[in-house]
């Protein structure tokens, strides 16, 4: 399809993710170009507000995506690229730099992909992180090692989610570890393990302003779930509570440290069990995963995903501006099903607002204005899907496409 006429926005997505950011997109007036993998061109995509639907073998080879997103611009005007996924953040980045087009450029998007990055410019504004050492020179390795006794974590730089992260107890670990990891071994950065209660705060930012944020506070880390099986869950913090305030306060540090202009954000911190304060542990440019966003949603009425393409496509004569919230709480509870298409119907409470329909799944969301209720209904839940439901698969060691 040809145009010549209306303000386009090209749309990245290697996953399947990201249809009401189309759909809200498409509903304010552009012209939606998408582009994915052969992998996901049979996804459920919304076809019907997508102007022009692109497929690539990947969307990791940066001179074919240059190409291919350069010939499109010859009969779009390409105003505004996104990725809807985060392992397509870099290709955004390089393909706005490439057409000049408005968005974090590549040095901003290393400080939300990259581990190591993401790190060094927090502490350095002054945001408490744990102690953390690349992996780039032995010697300054061991030192580390003999500085900041173990447990430790090695983390790929950027991964997402708990891929490819190993807790380590001993420096004789670590060496035949580093060892295998041969040329990669720079992509990985070391880190003190902090036991402790780990949190996400979900964020809309424009004109670099935090406009919103909602404190949650995960049942178990997301990092034991992943390499020991359980099930997820998290919960809204109640906006009054001391804790809920702390960590949008740490929040916004890191948000305004960063450089982040405008978009979504999905930032995790933990509280130390030992010393009681909150570290800041990653941080990315999107809505979170885990259908985090239809928490959100259940608690303040805001549809993440909306909401970032109404900031994404807000111009300087028509600013974004924050929709009414409401201020309940919410709480999620998910788990991998031995079951192809679980069965919820024994799930009957009246709070449930929201039923996962994902195969080999199993996911409810409850929101009440009773803080104590949402705790005991997921209580619940993490019981009755390990009996019900429960099925775990190894975390893998890399993303793919």
């Amino acid at each position: 399809m040809r145009n010549t006429g209306s303000s386009t926005i090209l749309c990245l997505s290697s996953y399947e993710k990201g249809q009401e950011f189309i759909r809200e997109a498409k509903r304010q007036g552009w012209h939606v170009v998408f582009m994915t993998n052969e992998k996901m061109s049979g996804a459920d995509w919304p076809r019907d507000c997508i102007d022009e639907f692109f497929v690539m073998p990947v969307l990791t080879v940066r001179e074919h995506m240059i190409n291919a997103v350069s010939y499109l611009a010859r009969h779009n005007r390409i105003e505004r690229i996104v990725a809807l996924d985060e392992f397509d953040l870099e290709m955004a980045a390089s393909l706005r730099e490439h057409l000049r087009v408005r968005g974090m450029g590549e040095t901003t998007t290393r400080y939300f992909r990259d581990k190591l990055a993401m790190r060094m410019r927090a502490q350095s504004r002054g945001v408490r992180v744990p102690e953390f050492s690349p992996i780039f020179n032995h010697d300054d390795l061991r030192s580390f090692m003999v500085r900041v006794p173990g447990p430790w974590v090695m983390k790929p730089r950027s991964s997402a989610s708990a891929i490819g992260i190993r807790k380590i107890t001993t420096a004789e670990e670590i060496w035949p570890i580093i060892e295998s990891l041969g040329d990669q071994q720079s992509h990985y950065l070391l880190e003190r393990f902090v036991p402790g209660e780990v949190f996400h705060v979900d964020s809309i930012v424009a004109e670099r302003s935090v406009l919103f944020s909602l404190a949650s506070k995960y049942g178990a880390p997301p990092m034991s779930i992943s390499h020991e099986g359980g099930i997820f869950t998290s919960r809204t913090l109640p906006r009054k509570l001391r804790e809920a305030k702390d960590l949008r306060k740490i929040n916004r540090e890191v948000i305004r440290g960063l450089g982040m202009v405008e978009g979504v954000t999905h930032a995790e911190f933990i509280r130390g069990r030992e010393d009681g304060q909150l570290y800041f542990l990653e941080i990315a440019a999107r809505v979170g995963g885990a259908n985090i966003a239809e928490m959100v949603e259940a608690a303040s009425g805001l549809n993440l995903w909306a909401e970032w393409a109404r900031v994404e496509l807000a111009t300087e004569d028509d600013h974004y501006e924050l929709p009414a919230t409401r201020d309940v709480n919410s709480g999620i509870a998910i788990t991998l099903a031995r079951q192809e298409w679980p069965d919820l119907s024994g799930y009957v409470d009246e709070e449930i607002v929201w039923r996962m329909k994902r195969r080999h799944h199993a996911g409810l969301i409850v929101a009440s204005t009773d803080e104590h209720r949402i705790e005991a209904l997921l209580a619940s839940y993490a019981e009755r899907f390990h009996d019900d439901f429960h099925a775990t698969l190894p975390v893998p060691e890399n993303a793919t496409n």
